[in-house]
């Protein structure tokens, strides 16, 4: 159940915050993505930032393909990573969660 837990809970609190800051927020996405590149400062935390996800990524692709999973079946979590970064893979480990915990379930129904 930790294996499912935490990262929901993460996903949750963080999802939820995300989305309150978005209804406040006077820019759109776009927008603030373009100032926070603008300067060298914010634009290298923004770089460092995309290639960690770029990393998750990488790592939901191979993870999904050593699970005997279709290589599309990961293309909703890289989208959502593009664009929310740290909500792609919450929401990828979550899910897996749930899939080897109904995996074990089923196991332990036949055995």
């Amino acid at each position: 159940m930790n294996a499912i837990a935490l990262p929901l809970i993460t996903l949750i609190a963080f999802a939820a915050y995300t989305v309150s800051v978005m209804l406040q927020a006077e820019q759109s996405l776009i927008d603030f993505g373009i100032s926070l590149m603008s300067r060298p400062d914010t634009a290298q935390v923004v770089i460092d930032l995309y290639l960690l996800a770029t990393l998750a990524g990488i790592w939901m692709y191979l993870d999904t393909r050593k699970r005997g999973q279709s290589a599309l079946s990961v293309v909703p979590y890289l989208m959502i990573t593009a664009v929310f970064v740290s909500i792609g893979p919450l929401l990828y480990l979550v899910v897996r969660g749930l899939q080897n915990r109904k995996k074990l379930l089923n196991v332990e129904q036949v055995g």
